[in-house]
């Protein structure tokens, strides 16, 4: 395992598992938490689930990452828009999994330039993306101009 210099740590508490409450200690992030319906719990309205707030946080750091390999290839990608769809569900070995796709879309920048950098920000820079690797399905899809 790769070893960090600590630049910034976040802390988060959740209370009562997927079907209470989860809170950073500065409040910045603060959700209620419901099991959805496809999943057997209540689905309550306005309430999250632990793969809303993955798939938010990917997203974020992914394109992020794309931006720092752009400016890095002297290109703007700081428009790129990230999506990530994280899907959970039973494992053949037990317990449950994640699977992830991603989609990045951005027309100002030509296809090809756009797959080269999310290939670098994926492999190379992402943290999300390190912790997933050889674990987590990831998925990726371009869409450049």
């Amino acid at each position: 395992m790769d070893r960090i210099k600590p630049l910034f740590t976040a802390t988060a508490s959740a209370v009562g598992g997927r079907n209470g409450h989860t809170e950073s200690d500065d409040h910045v992030v603060s959700a209620d938490l419901s099991v959805p319906k496809a999943m057997g719990g209540p689905g309550k309205p306005d309430t999250a689930t632990p793969e809303h707030l993955f798939a938010a946080g990917y997203a974020a750091c992914f394109g992020g990452a794309i931006d720092y390999v752009g400016h890095q290839a002297k290109v703007n990608a700081s428009k790129a828009k990230v999506t990530a769809a994280v899907t959970i569900g039973p494992r053949e070995g037990g317990g449950f999994g994640l699977a992830v796709k991603l989609t990045v879309e951005d027309p100002s920048v030509p296809q090809a330039t756009l797959a080269e950098l999310v290939d670098k920000a994926h492999t190379q820079v992402c943290p999300y993306s390190h912790a997933t690797r050889n674990n987590v399905e990831v998925q990726i899809e371009v869409k450049g101009g």
